[in-house]
């Protein structure tokens, strides 16, 4: 049996078949299904069959990933001699001009949060005077670490940590240090949360209580630093459950996480009642701000209902919010915070015996480039508090226009009640081939499982005079070329619905796989 007939014989099962399928895999150790699985999976004629699968489903997609194919040199090895720089800028400049239209046109979800061209231009010019710094050597570049003091401090202020700084003797304000990226900000969070809890508390099998919504890095920090992972529901709003919350703390939990909002649904979790619940256990509390840390709270100031969510709320330990995003800055850094200098201390890493001398670092990188962190510092200094709540104000206009515009779509409806990052899907139809019909109408949308959706998480390139009404147009005509053509095939529709209608998971994973090797592949 192939994969699509797999997927058409859970389609034709009951739904509430489906569902005892997948509560009855979900009482299972992951890691036995795991060794099931591949047990399985290792079988020669099933092996065999799986791999032809494979390479029948990503071939549709190798040409999309790999266009420039027949157009552009290729290199697998050095050139016998240099290549002429202005050659070299030529092409490149070819190929963005190539890609620039989708983003910057406003056909986008996130990925690019500001674009404007002044901006860009802005920001090049600092990483220019900046290309050569690298704050590992802060003796040579103390500039970067007065960047970096900064920025860190002014995301503090701006996240609950300003009032803090009035009433708190230094050690307990509210300090952090500057990341790669939401995800490095993530890893570094729990990271510092296994440590402590190892040495204070002698706990050696650590456990994190984190939302079914709640970002994939927390998965992967599970995996990188051996902290078991404790799945809780969410409820019809699409917000962690407190009670199932509270049910799953046992001695060995570490930490508890919340979302602001998450980046399926583009909901804000209980975070009040998720953080006094750690509180009062002794447990530490994560707000993940990656997505909302530098809009949510110029939300709050232009009258829209936000919840609590910052260090505000005294059960708050830690936080993660991303400059790179919301914050704009180029991508390539983010912000992880903490409750306090003994918290965050946690997270450094030192070495005293290393031959080749003393040895010391903040965040998992040695080396890395200052200039992104001025980038960062200049961004933030660029658009000031007036800026970010002007690109607030264009954002949840726009996101209000296309949110009322797809509640008044029959066929489609809204999961929960988002600000900015619109999650949308349907009874009626199939919404993968509704988003696979978008991106032949140069739409960059992002698809969801549990439940199958679609989302736009809204950035200053909507904003743009005509973008929303192309969106709301290219997305009733998608509609109606889905319900004209309802076994049309190609895309990513197939690979989301086996992901969205199949509960043993090991062989999306495979896709996966062999998608990431194909990125790879000249």
């Amino acid at each position: 049996m192939d994969l699509s007939s797999l997927r058409n014989l859970v389609k034709r099962l009951d739904p509430r078949v489906v569902s005892v399928m997948k509560k009855t895999i979900e009482r299972f150790d992951p890691r036995i299904i795991a060794a099931v699985e591949k047990r399985v999976t290792s079988i020669p004629f099933v092996k065999e069959k799986l791999e032809g699968e494979y390479n029948s489903m990503l071939a549709d997609l190798e040409n999309s990933i790999k266009p420039y194919r027949n157009e552009f040199e290729a290199f697998s090895c050095l050139p016998n001699a240099g290549r002429a720089r202005n050659d070299i800028i030529e092409e490149m400049a070819n190929l963005k001009s190539r890609e620039e239209s989708r983003w910057k046109d406003g056909f986008t979800s996130g990925a690019v949060y500001h674009g404007d061209d002044d901006h860009i231009n802005f920001l090049n010019k600092v990483y220019a005077i900046n290309s050569q710094s690298n704050p590992l050597h802060s003796d040579i570049w103390p500039s970067t670490t007065k960047y970096e003091a900064e920025v860190v401090s002014m995301t503090a202020a701006m996240l609950g940590g300003a009032e803090i700084a009035k009433n708190s003797d230094p050690e307990n304000q509210i300090c952090g240090v500057v990341s790669s990226g939401g995800t490095e900000s993530i890893l570094l969070a729990m990271k510092t949360y296994r440590d402590r809890a190892r040495d204070l508390k002698g706990i050696t099998k650590p456990e994190m209580i984190v939302p079914s919504t709640v970002h994939a890095a927390f998965d992967k920090a599970s995996q990188y630093f051996n902290i078991k992972m404790i799945r809780v529901p969410v409820g019809p709003d699409f917000r962690a459950d407190v009670a199932e919350t509270k049910k799953a703390i046992t001695k060995n939990t570490i930490v508890i996480v919340g979302s602001a909002p998450d980046f399926p649904h583009g909901i804000v979790d209980p975070v009040e009642e998720l953080s006094e619940l750690a509180r009062g256990r002794g447990v530490a509390f994560h707000t993940d701000a990656c997505l909302g840390g530098f809009i949510l709270p110029f939300a709050k100031k232009l009258g829209y209902d936000v919840p609590p969510f910052d260090f505000q709320l005294p059960g708050v330990t830690s936080m993660s919010a991303d400059t790179h995003k919301y914050g704009y800055a180029a991508k390539g850094t983010s912000v992880v915070l903490y409750r306090g200098l003994e918290l965050r201390r946690y997270q450094y890493y030192t070495a005293t015996d290393w031959p080749g001398g003393l040895y010391f670092s903040p965040t998992f990188a040695g080396s890395r480039s200052g200039a992104l962190s001025a980038m960062c510092w200049a961004a933030m200094l660029s658009m000031g508090e007036k800026g970010y709540l002007e690109a607030s104000e264009k954002i949840l206009d726009t996101a209000s226009a296309i949110k009322a515009a797809i509640r008044t779509t029959p066929e489609l409806y809204i999961l929960g009640d988002p600000l900015f990052c619109i999650a949308f899907t349907s009874d009626s139809l199939d919404i993968y081939k509704v988003m696979d019909v978008m991106t032949k109408r140069n739409w960059n949308l992002n698809g969801l499982l549990a439940p199958p959706a679609v989302h736009i998480c809204v950035t200053l390139r909507h904003t743009q005079p005509g973008v929303v009404d192309k969106f709301v147009n290219d997305l009733k005509e998608a509609i109606e070329h889905v319900k004209r053509n309802p076994d049309e095939k190609g895309g990513l529709a197939p690979i989301y619905g086996l992901a969205a209608t199949i509960p043993i998971k090991g062989v999306l994973s495979d896709v996966l796989v062999r998608y990431i090797d194909l990125l790879y592949k000249i």
